[in-house]
């Protein structure tokens, strides 16, 4: 996979020393994701302070076995999710997903609140890796609905 040098030294960087990394407790509810085209398995739990869409994620922590992208996508995801609102952090979700999914060639600029989730740009070059790059996005949004 053909990465920018930047890009490949975040995933890299988000690899070697992943943020929020190993289960903890307390935690309002815990979901796992595996995706069956290459094996990466993700639990996640998730805390959270509040009610419905207002409720804000307090925290993250999760346990993934997987590739470099995998792995390196829930790092980021955390930073970003933490300290923001369930509708915030499902609205993140919508538009990393939506960005991955259109073509590098016709792809618009990323909005800075995606931060360095831009490093995945490339990824959408390689369908197979889509799925590894979402993968705990889908998790955290299935968490966030389990939670209610």
């Amino acid at each position: 996979m053909l990465l920018t040098a930047e890009h490949q030294a975040i995933i890299l960087a988000h690899y070697r020393d992943p943020h929020h990394r190993g289960l903890r407790d307390p935690y309002d509810v815990e979901v796992r994701h595996f995706n069956p085209m290459c094996g990466d398995d993700i639990t996640l739990r998730v805390r959270l302070t509040g009610n419905g869409e207002t409720a804000i994620v307090d925290d993250i922590s999760y346990g993934v076995q997987g590739c470099s992208v995998s792995q390196a996508a829930v790092s980021v995801m955390t930073d970003l999710a933490i300290g923001r609102s369930v509708r915030e952090a499902d609205k993140l979700h919508t538009e990393f997903a939506s960005l991955l999914r259109q073509p590098v060639a016709d792809a618009e600029p990323w909005p800075p609140r995606l931060a360095e989730a831009v490093a995945f740009r490339d990824v959408a070059r390689y369908p197979a890796r889509v799925k590894c790059a979402l993968l705990s996005w889908v998790a955290l949004r299935k968490a966030l609905g389990d939670a209610g």
